[in-house]
């Protein structure tokens, strides 16, 4: 991956990193590369960048662990650009994020499709906890019969629990 470039790997994924975790422009990485004594021009920080940034990506997810088997989802109203809309979201017990959607509305739909998308990525949880609102009780009833129904492994799955908490 490295082969052919003019600089030492160490120092292409020391300029990416940086650039890529802190709020650097490409300018100041070239003057920090210049003190250390490397001569290396901003646009060739920059072809680093888009060239090595979705290595690092997947270097980075493979690392990642994974979400726990307890959840909380709710949703909240927020401003996006102007727009008020619904943010959904479902936290893991450590308050890691596992799932977020924007959604202009606030019903049974919405939350089923939030639902089904963390549930597609993240897979099932064992308990998810909640909020008052009947609609995230009836989505998560809805999504979790449907998976149950396409199971194709032919195992018995344990339905979710659902704990309310105000």
């Amino acid at each position: 991956m490295f082969k052919g470039r003019h600089f030492d790997r160490s120092v292409i994924l020391l300029c990416v990193r940086w650039y890529l975790a802190y709020s650097l422009s490409l300018r100041d990485l070239e003057e920090m590369m210049t003190e250390r004594g490397i001569s290396v021009d901003h646009t060739t920080i920059h072809r680093w960048s888009v060239h090595y940034a979705p290595f690092l990506l997947a270097q980075v997810n493979r690392r990642k662990r994974s979400v726990t088997d307890r959840w909380h989802m709710d949703e909240t109203y927020i401003k996006v650009r102007g727009r008020w809309m619904y943010l959904y979201r479902a936290i893991d017990s450590l308050g890691d994020t596992v799932e977020f959607w924007f959604s202009e509305r606030r019903n049974l739909g919405a939350a089923k499709q939030f639902l089904r998308t963390a549930l597609k990525r993240r897979g099932r949880p064992k308990r998810i906890v909640i909020d008052g609102r009947q609609t995230n009780r009836q989505a998560i009833l809805s999504c979790d019969a449907a998976d149950r129904l396409q199971d194709r492994l032919g195992q018995e799955l344990k339905p979710i629990r659902i704990r309310q908490s105000a």
